[in-house]
């Protein structure tokens, strides 16, 4: 009689437990297995011209942003104004169009402006996956040899840009000279 009551309510209480550490995780604080890595090899038509391919090779030689935004995507709204500040600075940025339509992808750019070196064009997730994008958006950090040195999920606001990404940025920098 006992086991039929302590076993059940064992299990329950074991999942219960794993509910609540999983509910109480930021969805931002993910490792990623990428962060020490060489970025992933891609190979992709750009979005301002599809008979140019853009690889992995275009994204690095530089300490340079990468990130990962739509159109149809209401927080890359949002965060757009800091790349075009960062990149007003002289911070390299580049980008992968993801799971969008490439007309309204140009015509956001266009609405919000451009502050990106490259735009790879990944309408159907192909180098997403292989970066572990789980949505849009999302940002890396690259070293000048293509390292990912950090992830930030989620959209980057001027707390994030100040006190994670450019602080990094220029420890990367110093590291190079």
């Amino acid at each position: 009689m006992i086991k039929r009551i302590f076993l059940p309510l064992s299990l329950a209480l074991v999942v219960l437990g794993l509910l609540y550490v999983g509910l109480g995780m930021d969805s931002r604080d993910l490792p990623s297995p990428l962060v020490g890595k060489p970025a992933p090899d891609f190979e992709l038509e750009s979005l301002r011209d599809p008979e140019v391919t853009l690889t992995r090779d275009d994204f690095v030689g530089e300490v340079a942003l990468v990130n990962v935004w739509a159109s149809w995507c209401d927080t890359c709204r949002t965060e757009h104004r800091y790349w075009r500040q960062l990149a007003e600075r002289g911070v390299r940025i580049h980008a992968f169009n993801y799971r969008d339509q490439r007309q309204n992808a140009e015509r956001y750019l266009e609405i919000f402006g451009d502050p990106f070196a490259q735009i790879a064009y990944d309408p159907r997730a192909d180098a997403g996956m292989e970066w572990g994008v789980y949505a849009t958006p999302e940002t890396y950090v690259l070293d000048a040899e293509g390292i990912i040195r950090h992830k930030h999920i989620g959209p980057v606001n001027a707390d994030v840009v100040r006190e994670d990404i450019l602080p990094l940025i220029e420890q990367l920098e110093a590291e190079q000279t």
